[in-house]
């Protein structure tokens, strides 16, 4: 059984004249120690998946169709105290700004060791050990003085390395890390990735990393899912999505990196922009922007179909594809 199995979840937004669609019938399974990367450009509906996965969707949004299966348990349908059984003490999450996560009114240990003891029957000195044990794993230096700090009193790196070991605190089965490292500096950055990558390696925890840096998911992740105006459009192993990009969308992310660009030379970048959530075009939404579109890109949405180890909804991949199949008939 997957740890995680997302059925046709579709989350839309109630607005004062119409309905958005933010997700739109996703599917997806995670193993338990799996890695899997969500990446897309912003308003492709990585964040929004990442929160329904918690069942931290806010009105005006709301969970319209599908089930979200944790361990075989339907998140989708669970009371608000079932909710808090699993929220940080079987899944957590790790926010972008860990400035807007932690609460600057409290030292570092009272949100430590207050998380403890809301799942576990432990008293403060316990709590505030197994805290101090926690800081050490992340690297924290001098981890008992941190206990008496508050949020404002470290650094930007330091304070993510602390949202980390709050995440870790009750030993869950998965992390859904959002944007983890986007108010970091780029040294940093890859300090606090290495990190993660080895404690969910170490602690056989399951991760979902929620970016738009494909670079970062080559390095990261098993699996990568490319979501597009809320579908995921092409979904594989990693290794095959970054070597072989099958949909054109994925192959213009991965020729818009710094390092596929010659010095001196300016960066190529998918023309066009996002389309807006209340205002997808017909079809397949990506046809505006796709070099390959013709009129039945623009007309028909395209089906996920698996070709080999990769799924994609392309109507030109599903060509080449036939053209392919026919060709090795005939010979």
């Amino acid at each position: 059984m997957s740890l995680l199995s997302v059925r046709d979840l579709t989350v839309k937004f109630a607005m004062r004249d119409n309905t958005v669609t933010a997700l739109n019938q996703i599917s997806f399974d995670l193993g338990k120690g799996e890695r899997l990367g969500i990446v897309g450009e912003s308003g492709a509906g990585k964040s929004i998946t990442g929160f329904s996965l918690m069942n931290l969707i806010s009105k005006p949004g709301f969970i319209d169709n599908g089930k979200i299966l944790f361990e075989g348990q339907d998140i989708v349908q669970m009371s608000d105290a079932d909710l808090r059984t699993i929220r940080g003490n079987r899944m957590a999450m790790i926010f972008q700004d860990p400035m807007v996560t932690l609460n600057p009114v409290l030292t570092i240990g009272q949100q430590m060791v207050e998380t403890l003891q809301a799942h576990r029957d432990l008293t403060r000195q316990d709590a505030e050990k197994i805290a101090v044990m926690k800081l050490r794993e992340v690297y924290i230096p001098s981890p008992e003085d941190r206990l008496n700090q508050y949020p404002h009193e470290l650094s930007g790196g330091m304070r993510q390395r602390i949202i980390i070991a709050i995440a870790l605190l009750l030993d869950p089965q998965l992390i859904i890390a959002d944007e983890p490292t986007t108010a970091l500096d780029v040294t940093i950055q890859a300090d606090i990735m290495e990190l993660l990558l080895e404690l969910c390696q170490s602690n056989n925890v399951g991760l979902i990393l929620i970016t738009h840096d494909l670079g970062v998911v080559s390095q990261m992740t098993e699996r990568t899912l490319v979501m597009y105006a809320g579908r995921i459009i092409e979904a594989g192993r990693t290794r095959e999505i970054i070597n072989d990009p099958q949909h054109p969308y994925t192959q213009g992310l991965i020729n818009a990196l710094p390092q596929q660009t010659l010095p001196g030379h300016r960066l190529k970048q998918i023309p066009g922009n996002m389309p807006s959530l209340a205002n997808v075009p017909p079809g397949c939404p990506f046809s505006p922007r796709c070099d390959y579109a013709v009129d039945l890109c623009r007309t028909t949405l395209p089906k996920i179909v698996s070709y080999g180890q990769v799924e994609v909804a392309c109507h030109e991949v599903e060509r080449l594809h036939a053209d392919d199949a026919a060709q090795e008939q005939s010979a």
